[in-house]
């Protein structure tokens, strides 16, 4: 299954969010003999997202899911644009 991507219309942030999802999985559990278990082999047999919320302005009304075509075209202006949680080597807080 593809991750989704979405974005919030009241604040326009598409880089954070809380999802909620009900996933049902079969997987392969592996013990060791001291009793540390490994998870393997595990396939997601469902998933649902139940609940989106936005992490920058906190509405959870306002986040819509993108195609994939408008996925794309975000992600491509999201490369042109600087992140400004992300800061540029060798600058200094405009206040410093």
């Amino acid at each position: 299954m593809a991750p989704a991507r979405f974005r919030c219309t009241a604040c326009g942030n598409l880089t954070r969010f809380d999802v909620v999802t009900d996933r049902r999985t079969r997987s392969f559990h592996h013990y060791s003999v001291g009793g540390a278990l490994t998870v393997e082999e595990e396939v997601v047999l469902s998933e649902s997202v139940v609940a989106v919320s936005c992490r920058w302005c906190g509405h959870g009304q306002a986040v819509e899911r993108l195609d994939l075509a408008d996925a794309d075209a975000d992600a491509d202006a999201d490369a042109d644009a600087p992140d400004a949680d992300v800061p540029v080597a060798g600058s200094r807080p405009a206040n410093g």
